[in-house]
C-alpha cells in the first residue's frame, strides 16, 4: 500500500511539473512568434503576416482609435498607410517577456515623417517614439495586440505641437 502511494504521487508531481512545463514552453514559442513579426515588419515582407497573424486579428490602441483594426486585412491596410507616413520606420525591442498565451512588449518606434499624416503635412522630421503592449496568442499565430503611445510626444518631435499661432486660430 504504501509503496502504491508513493508511486501516486511521484505521478502526480510529474503530471503538475510537466504541466509547468508545457506552459513555459509555448510562451518561448509565442515570445519568437512576436519577435520573428518585429523583424517581419521592419523589413516590410508583410506576405509573411499570414503565418504569424490570425485572419480576424483585433487591434486595440487608444492612441489611434479612427486605425479600426478588426481582421489582419485591416492590419495590413494600416501597415501601408504607415509606410506613405514613415517609409523608414523602424521598431527596436527593448524587452520582452511572455505568460502563457500573452506576450508583453516595450519598443522604439522611429521614422521619418515623409506624407501626410491624419490632417498633419510631411515635416521630413524624424521621431523615436516609445510603444508598449501586449499581444494575445492562439496556435502559435498573433490573434489581438493591445498597443499604446504617446501622440503629444510625436506630434511635438515631428514640429506639429504646440501649433503657430495661425493653426490655433482655426
Amino acid at each position: 500500500m504504501r509503496n502504491a502511494m508513493i508511486t501516486i504521487v511521484l505521478l502526480v508531481i510529474v503530471a503538475v511539473l510537466s504541466c509547468g512545463q508545457a506552459v513555459d514552453d509555448q510562451a518561448v514559442k509565442n515570445k519568437a512568434v512576436v519577435m520573428e513579426t518585429i523583424d517581419v515588419l521592419n523589413n516590410h515582407e508583410y506576405e509573411k503576416l499570414d503565418q504569424l497573424y490570425a485572419q480576424d486579428f483585433k487591434r486595440y490602441c487608444q492612441a489611434t482609435p479612427e486605425a479600426v483594426v478588426e481582421s489582419l486585412d485591416d492590419f495590413k491596410a494600416l501597415l501601408a498607410e504607415w509606410d506613405k507616413q514613415f517609409p523608414d520606420n523602424y521598431s527596436e525591442l527593448h524587452m520582452i517577456a511572455a505568460d502563457s498565451d500573452l506576450v508583453a512588449f516595450y519598443m522604439t518606434y522611429s521614422g521619418t515623417q515623409e506624407g501626410q499624416m491624419g490632417p498633419f503635412p510631411p515635416t521630413g522630421k524624424k521621431m523615436s517614439l516609445e510603444c508598449a503592449g501586449f499581444h494575445r496568442l492562439e496556435n502559435r499565430k498573433i490573434v489581438e495586440t493591445w498597443v499604446t503611445w504617446d501622440n503629444l510626444a510625436a506630434l511635438t518631435q515631428l514640429g506639429h505641437f504646440p501649433p503657430t499661432p495661425a493653426e490655433a486660430d482655426k
